[in-house]
């Protein structure tokens, strides 16, 4: 029998937010603790995915309901879910992550008819790209929306997220 040393509470992530018109999967690390529980993807209030989204989509995001909220996303071909099932972790810094256990991507992705693209929402999530990029086309790793990144600014996260989202048709380019 194993025994754990360590003191720290196995987290399990959220279920993937997709549908058959995903085109481009976002992947976080893992959820925050707002996130888990709230049990919606980047609930926390600072986090600025949202926000982004809002902008790119022209539509006011932040004031519906989470459930409306992934129905557009799922409807304009955006999936959301994370690099890793569960982990060890103190607070929701994607440093304090431990014994973290990968998501099933490779099973996910082939589900998805429709997938061109996934990013990644971070370095942490980016450190799975060697995997990811072999599932798909293209695979690219964006600015993360978490608050800790505060060395770039919301305009500089919106121009890099938007470069994705109009290469692979989420968005017109004058949008």
């Amino acid at each position: 029998m194993l025994v754990s040393t360590s003191s720290l509470p196995r987290l399990l992530g959220l279920p993937p937010a997709v549908g058959p018109q995903t085109r481009l999967l976002i992947l976080g690390s893992f959820p925050s603790r707002a996130s888990l529980q709230a049990q919606q993807y980047y609930a926390h209030p600072r986090n600025q995915f949202w926000p982004l989204l809002a902008a790119l989509f022209d539509e006011d995001l932040t004031r519906m309901p989470y459930a409306a909220r992934l129905q557009i996303v799922l409807r304009r071909g955006l999936g959301i879910w994370d690099v890793y099932a569960a982990c060890e972790r103190q607070g929701s810094m994607d440093a304090a992550i431990t014994k973290a256990q990968p998501n099933e991507l490779r099973a996910l992705v082939a589900g998805l008819p429709q997938i061109r693209a996934i990013a990644h929402n971070g370095g942490e999530s980016a450190r799975l790209m060697r995997l990811t990029g072999s599932l798909v086309p293209a695979c690219h790793r964006l600015p993360s929306t978490s608050p800790a990144n505060a060395s770039w600014s919301f305009a500089r996260k919106l121009e890099a997220w938007r470069d994705v989202f109009i290469s692979h048709g989420l968005i017109a380019a004058d949008a």
